[in-house]
């Protein structure tokens, strides 16, 4: 008996095995390479030995080969007898013409049987596409030796059924061919449209022969097997299909009365129900769904080209909308799941594009007081339609897109009852709400004062909505409205800037909306301190000084905001405040310095706060540039007076904090000190006549930055060297001048082409020493 061993020891004999075969291969392989090596020297001439080379791989197959050929031989006869026929026709006698003919079709076409019983399918293919190109030539031939008085569009109608009905009694006879059924289905294209134009049926007539020829490929295509025939049915259906469908369409468009109407909206009723018809046979539930939005969208143009031409002008949308929110029927209707689908998508298209349609008037309405910033209460306009079309014209048929945003917010309110649509459509409710709230008042034509309280109250509605994120939003939207057409009237403005600064204060309670709520308070708070200082005729330098409330109000709240998202909008909307103060304020030096002066507290009441010990700086800054401006006011001619007394003690009490705290930075001890100084004489000795100045700035330039090189310290070596380097630059200037005015003209191109070459062929040598330079500034403190 054979013993088999358990699987693991196998395995192990299998792998001892495989190692010693692996390791006799590698000998022979060595062994085989220095036999190589050792015959190359001795048989120089001989024939070098080379891997063996795998054969060129085809480019493609055998089939594909035959079946070019036999595609090329075939249309090369197919051309070969065209040209017989219509050129070399009349050589021949009505016998000879029809004996040629006659017996190369019938040869064509019986060639296929002996070739398919010998195996050879592809030749009996375009053996028979040749023989069915002959008998459209024998047609054609036909017509012109015994039917040359029949109409062409009557004689292609029968000749095209015929040839479609023998090509499928051909197909299904020899059912090993795929080409006669296709060809059959594309003939059978054309008799019914011809028959329709021979019989002058009209546009109506053509169209429905059209559709009815759709109709028909939509059959084969569902009910096909093979799969030629199938793919030929369905691009037969959709081009037919398409091409009725656009002409139903633009005959239901242009109707001009109920009559035609109706014959159009028959049109469009038969192509929805081959739309219907084959989402309910397709099996593939996304092709199902996009015929059933086909047949849904049909099914609402139909109804509303009736309406159109029933209803008055202007509600021709309306009445599409109306046909669309029919369609949600199908909710309830029983319908396989993939044609309910594509009805319901098919009702949201059209009251989407009834949305778009009623666009314009809300967009004027929230966009057109914008204009009222080019011309501030010049006066109470007569209504709110002319108060939101200051510059912007008002859309027609406003009413009725007022009507499109009612109707679609009752549908989403009322049909969308899934649990997971529910909450978007909510929204969308409240939207489209807030949009005809807001297009409301323009609509009708409403006072002034009373479209002034409707936006007022929305602001405050939206801002109040438990729909956090969406009511915010549509609040903020509602209030930048709501302010520009506030600015029509100074009374009007007075009033709702106070109530906006309120609400947005009053609703930042809520910590998931302070973030936005708060900072938009304070600019509403920043625009009542402009109107308010301007109507009570104040310069816009006194205004800055009231609106320097609003960069305190900042500090504060900010203050209090422990850990909040809401600090840094709060602190960059007191900035920005503060920015506009300074705006303000800057054609007036003496107010400015103030100002700037009381920026500086706020900035200083900020840094007293241990995150934003940071802004100490800021505030220091601000306080040089107050002391500057006060000097510049005072038309001071010798700075130093003023700024050396606060430099002497400011470099002394850097050098302390220096001596107690090696590490701090050199521009916290001696960098306010420093530029105290030497700013505002670099100022003053840039506009100084005299020598005197600029000499013994550029003295103590030079003694600071020799101080910092030695002692490795920034804030002197940066400092010092500036204003060394910008005193010079001034003092040569004049001789610079007339240096240039003494060259020719030739001489400046030419310096700067040789400096660029000189600084393109030094470039690394430069990066080099700039990042030795870095390093060396970085070293120091």
């Amino acid at each position: 008996m054979t013993h088999i061993p358990p699987p693991a020891e196998e395995l192990r004999l299998l792998d001892a095995e495989l190692w010693q075969l692996d390791a006799r291969r590698a000998q022979l392989l060595a062994r085989r390479a220095w036999l190589v090596a050792a015959l190359q020297p001795a048989r120089p001439a001989g024939p070098v030995w080379r891997a063996p080379v795998a054969p060129p791989r085809p480019e493609t197959t055998a089939p594909r080969v035959q079946n070019v050929l036999l595609l090329l031989g075939g249309v090369l006869l197919t051309i070969a007898a065209i040209a017989f026929t219509l050129v070399s026709w009349g050589d021949l006698g009505i016998t000879g013409r029809a004996l040629a003919l006659g017996t190369v079709t019938v040869a064509a076409l019986g060639a296929p049987v002996p070739l398919l019983k010998r195996g050879l399918g592809s030749t009996a293919e375009s053996v028979a596409g040749l023989g069915l190109a002959l008998t459209v030539l024998d047609a054609y031939a036909l017509h012109e030796v015994g039917f040359t008085e029949t109409a062409g569009a009557a004689y292609t109608a029968v000749a095209s059924a015929v040839l479609a009905g023998l090509w499928t009694v051909y197909g299904l006879r020899l059912d090993a061919l795929r080409l006669p059924l296709p060809a059959a289905l594309v003939s059978a294209q054309l008799p019914l449209s011809f028959w329709a134009i021979e019989v002058d049926a009209g546009s109506y007539g053509i169209t429905a022969a059209l559709l009815v020829t759709a109709g028909l490929d939509t059959v084969v295509a569902l009910r096909a097997t093979a799969r030629s025939l199938r793919l030929v049915a369905v691009v037969c259906a959709y081009g037919v299909g398409a091409w009725g469908v656009l002409a139903a369409g633009l005959l239901s468009w242009t109707a001009t009365g109920p009559s035609a109407a109706a014959r159009a909206a028959a049109l469009l009723l038969l192509a929805a129900a081959i739309a219907l018809g084959a989402s309910w046979r397709l099996r593939k539930p996304a092709a199902a769904t996009g015929h059933a939005v086909a047949g849904g969208l049909l099914l609402a143009a139909a109804g509303g080209g009736v309406l159109r031409v029933t209803l008055p002008a202007g509600w021709t949308v309306p009445g599409y909308l109306l046909c669309g929110v029919v369609l949600l029927a199908a909710i309830r209707a029983a319908l396989p799941e993939a044609v309910r689908r594509g009805l319901l998508q098919a009702s949201g298209s059209v009251q989407a594009l009834a949305l778009l349609w009623a666009v314009p008037p809300v967009a004027v309405a929230l966009l057109g007081p914008v204009g009222w910033l080019e011309r501030p209460w010049s006066g109470e306009p007569s209504d709110a339609r002319a108060a939101v079309t200051v510059h912007t014209p008002w859309p027609p048929h406003a009413a009725q897109a007022l009507v499109v945003l009612v109707v679609v917010a009752a549908v989403l309110a009322l049909v969308i009852r899934n649990e997971t649509w529910r909450p978007r459509a909510l929204t969308g409710t409240l939207v489209l709400a807030w949009a005809a709230v807001l297009t409301l008042p323009a609509v009708l034509e409403l006072p002034y004062p009373l479209a002034l309280s409707i936006a007022t109250a929305a602001t405050a509605a939206t801002a109040l909505l438990p729909l956090r994120v969406t009511g915010t939003l549509l609040s903020l939207v509602t209030s930048v409205s709501l302010a520009f057409l506030s600015l029509a009237s100074e009374t009007a403005t007075l009033a709702v800037l106070p109530a906006l600064v309120l609400l947005f204060a009053g609703v930042s309670w809520r910590r998931s909306l302070t973030p936005v709520t708060a900072p938009t308070a304070l600019v509403y708070a920043a625009a009542l301190a402009c109107a308010t200082g301007a109507a009570a005729g104040w310069q816009p330098q006194h205004i800055a000084l009231l609106v320097l409330t609003v960069p305190a109000a900042a500090a504060l709240l900010a203050a209090r905001l422990d850990a909040s998202t809401a600090i840094v909008p709060v602190e960059v909307t007191g900035a920005a405040a503060g920015l506009l103060a300074v705006g303000l304020a800057v054609t007036d030096l003496p107010m400015l310095a103030l100002v700037l002066a009381l920026c500086g507290v706020v900035a200083a009441g900020t840094a007293v706060r241990a995150d934003r010990r940071p802004v100490g700086y800021a505030a220091a800054a601000l306080f040089l540039l107050a002391t500057w401006v006060r000097l510049a006011a005072w038309d001071i001619t010798m700075p130093e007076a003023y700024t050396l007394p606060v430099t002497v003690p400011a470099l002394l009490v850097g050098a302390l904090r220096r001596r107690r705290d090696p590490q701090a930075s050199s521009w916290t001890a001696y960098g306010p000190g420093l530029a105290t100084t030497l700013l505002p004489s670099l100022a003053a000795a840039w506009s100084d006549p005299h020598w005197t100045r600029p000499l013994l700035l550029g003295t103590a330039a030079l003694l600071v930055t020799l101080l910092g090189a030695r002692h490795r310290l920034q804030a002197p070596l940066v400092l010092g060297g500036t204003v060394l380097v910008l005193d010079a630059l001034h003092e040569l200037a004049p001789y610079l001048v007339q240096v240039a005015d003494a060259l020719p003209r030739w001489v400046p191109p030419a310096l700067a082409g040789l400096l660029l070459l000189a600084l393109g062929a030094t470039y690394e040598q430069r990066l080099r020493d700039v990042r030795r330079v870095r390093e060396v500034l970085g070293k120091m403190n």
